[in-house]
């Protein structure tokens, strides 16, 4: 990842230099006129002729002379911005708690809403996917007891990361495809490109597969659908998949020809296009038998404003059902980059800068600050059914990930970054917005504004009634926020320290965790390094200990499935890889966090000692099993004594 975030942050600098040429202004997004502005925004087509007609003159305002935006979609790379710092995700509330006696599970944002991640126990059986394979593994007797091929070819590198959901004895895995999971799109406009290869209907995107697990694992059903998955999350046995698809334009390149001339030619082409251009298609494999289909128009609604440039699909899956079905699509002409979920709703948000900014820099024409915007949409799904659309609502700034935003007592705290957070006099801004949500609308209420400025979000963390938020730029400010009263939330207090925490995770009682990177004064990181603070006095948080690995890094920093928190033993488990003379080292690291400071349990690595760069295998993930720690990375499982820190079992899987 760290070399697209040099590229993100490289490209997304190069916007702020198109200042100076303003030879047209910026075009202003299409307005429904028939969709009222404000409540409920989101409403269906009257027909399909009318759907068709308004997308194409949507995405005839938005096009350029390179498709929607400089080389089909300058998110495929400006957006590692968003990404570059700590988290692609992050969760919320309460610190959350083991999901059974004796054993961990996935470390999400919201107790009672799972999410999808490589590997999944229950604490009688472990299943992870590894190179297109799904592994079953028995924690009792320490045997890899199933194995299963996913699909053809899959074992191959297709450019995203594998995940799966687990209930009962069923699996939903879902196959990546290209920056599947990390809330990055496909290129658009002719250049759309995954890893996968398409079906024989041509369809894109992500593999949905059913797996029964009661015997030797099996798969019972399938399912595959256009776009990118963005995310999924996954209440009881109902797992609610969220999809962003692009309309399927082929638009040439001529290299002789004006930009006059290619952006005419571009919506002369999107004139000539027909609505199956735009409709999702998909494709469903059960009982040896497959049917194809595409998400009817009927199931497609709009906002007052949008571009016409992309498409966000719900679909919901009931794993204790025979089959996947068709998914019960829930469509809406947007964009989405983040999906919150605290289980009765799910929120989905996109950040309108890569809407506007590619448009704006395709015509010369300088960003404006009101264009950094994020829309928020909150759905329903507290019932087994499709999920229904309640309201939306607009934020300024950019959320960093997912734990930007927590629902509690009925409201929606929302954390965002706005400004130029590049360059020699950034102007960058943070502030945390407070929105009532009461089940008919979201509705602004309260905000504070000015954290770090001149810095952006690295982590955010909501824990009840007080809001934690991390800037960064040279100095690492932590800063507690009041937000029991949501008319008139406030700063309390304020932490400067060198560095910055990328994932924040509470520890109890006024305690919490943070793991990120250590820096100089002048902001030049220096290795990970994990804070333990006291917030007990929230106008006075203070660091009691640091854990600091010079050259160090860690997936944790920015994925939160990769850190470990066990509660009964203050034990901390994070993944490193550290740097140095020579090949680098992979280990996972086994810290007691307590106001004493960290005590280091003892290390753990899957390196068979051979020197070798293939045999070079991060750890990816720990968890918890009846006193065993088990560690997974692509080269195998191992098993370690919690009480004595030495070796189980290991049960290859390369």
């Amino acid at each position: 990842m760290t070399p697209a975030r040099v590229l993100g942050l490289a490209l997304v600098a190069g916007l702020a230099l198109v200042t100076g040429c303003t030879a047209e202004p910026a075009p202003v997004p299409p307005r429904d006129r028939d969709v009222p502005a404000g409540g409920f925004r989101l409403v269906a087509f009257d027909s399909c002729p009318e759907a068709l007609q308004q997308l194409k003159t949507a995405a005839k305002a938005y096009v350029g002379p390179w498709g929607f935006g400089p080389n089909g979609d300058i998110r495929t790379f400006a957006g590692a911005e968003q990404a570059a710092g700590p988290a692609t995700a992050m969760r919320t509330d309460a610190a959350p708690k083991a999901a059974a006696p004796g054993y961990s599970g996935t470390n999400t944002h919201e107790a009672g809403a799972d999410e999808p991640d490589l590997v999944k126990t229950d604490g009688k059986r472990i299943v992870t996917v590894q190179h297109g394979k799904l592994y079953v593994v028995d924690p009792a007797t320490r045997q890899l007891t199933g194995e299963l091929k996913l699909a053809p070819g899959a074992d191959g590198f297709r450019g995203g990361e594998d995940s799966l959901l687990l209930h009962g004895d069923r699996a939903l895995v879902l196959l990546g495809d290209g920056w599947a999971g990390m809330g990055k799109p496909a290129i658009r406009g002719g250049d759309a490109r995954t890893a996968d290869a398409p079906t024989p209907d041509g369809i894109i995107g992500p593999r949905l597969i059913m797996v029964d697990l009661s015997d030797a694992p099996k798969i019972i059903g399938e399912y595959r659908i256009d776009g990118n998955l963005v995310d999924a999350r996954q209440v009881g046995s109902t797992v609610r998949v969220v999809v962003r698809s692009a309309p399927r334009l082929d638009f040439p390149h001529p290299q002789r020809a004006t930009e006059e001339q290619r952006t005419a030619a571009n919506r002369e082409i999107i004139d000539n296009a027909t609505l199956d251009d735009w409709l999702p298609r998909y494709e469903v494999t059960s009982g040896g038998r497959t049917s194809a289909g595409r998400v009817g128009c009927e199931r497609i609604s709009r906002p007052a404003a949008y571009s016409g440039t992309s498409l966000v699909t719900m679909l919901s899956f009931n794993l204790g059902a025979a089959t996947l079905g068709a998914g019960d699509p829930v469509s809406m002409i947007a964009d989405g980059d983040t999906v919150y979920s605290n289980g009765p709703r799910l929120y989905v948000a996109n950040d309108q800068r890569w809407r506007v900014l590619p448009m704006l820099r395709a015509r010369n024409v300088a960003p404006d600050p009101k264009d950094e915007t994020t829309d928020i949409y909150q759905f329903d799904i507290s019932g087994a059914g499709a999920p229904r659309y309640v309201a939306d609502a607009s934020v300024p700034g950019w959320l960093i990930n997912q734990y930007a935003m927590s629902e509690w007592d009925g409201h929606l705290r929302v954390a965002t970054t706005s400004g130029r957070t590049w360059g020699d006099k950034p102007n960058s801004t943070s502030s945390v917005h407070v929105l009532r949500a009461d089940g008919r609308t979201l509705t602004h209420v309260g905000k504070v504004t000015g954290l770090g400025k001149g810095e952006r979000i690295y982590a955010v963390r909501f824990v009840g009634g007080t809001g934690y938020v991390v800037t960064f730029r040279q100095t690492d400010p932590l800063y507690t926020v009041d937000l029991r009263d949501p008319g008139a939330p406030k700063v309390t207090g304020e932490l400067k320290i060198n560095g910055y925490s990328a994932y924040l995770h509470p520890a109890g009682e006024g305690r919490l965790l943070g793991v990120g990177q250590e820096a100089s004064a002048q902001g030049r990181v220096q290795g990970t390094q994990l804070s333990l603070f006291d917030v007990s006095d929230p106008t006075k948080p203070t660091r009691l200990a640091q854990y600091h690995v010079k050259q160090g890094h860690s997936e944790a920093e920015f994925d939160p499935h990769a850190f470990l928190y066990w509660p009964a033993e203050r034990l901390v488990v994070v993944p490193l890889t550290v740097y140095g003379k020579g090949l680098p080292s992979n280990v996972a690291v086994a810290l007691r966090a307590d106001d004493g400071g960290f005590t280091e349990v003892g290390t753990i690595d899957h390196t068979p000692g051979t020197g070798r760069p293939e045999d070079l295998t991060p750890i990816r993930r720990s968890l918890v099993i009846d006193g065993v720690l088990w560690t997974v990375s692509a080269g195998g499982l191992k098993a370690t004594s919690l009480s004595t820190m030495t070796t189980l079992g290991w049960l290859r899987t390369a």
